[in-house]
């Protein structure tokens, strides 16, 4: 790990240092921590909900099946690897 240092005024610092107390968090890195992974997940699904609006409001509709389901889904699942990689 890294080591980032920031500079607070004290009313904030009382902040963090009351959060950490009351938050059960160890100490303020892990706090700020925290912070940092909802603010990623706050933006991911931001991105999400966009994305699924996009494809609401899209013009072009496609009709799934039982016998196109399968094919459909891991079109979609090898162009979301081939852009973004395996987690695999």
């Amino acid at each position: 790990m890294t080591t980032m240092n920031i500079s607070l005024p004290e009313t904030m610092k009382s902040y963090v240092d009351t959060q950490v107390e009351t938050g059960g968090y160890s100490s303020s890195s892990e706090y700020v921590r925290d912070l940092i992974r909802r603010d990623q997940i706050a933006k991911a699904e931001k991105i999400l909900a966009e994305k699924i609006l996009e494809g609401i409001n899209s013009p072009i509709a496609i009709e799934l099946t039982d016998e196109n389901r399968e094919a459909y889904w891991a079109e979609k699942h090898a162009a979301i690897e081939a852009k973004y990689g395996s987690k695999n």
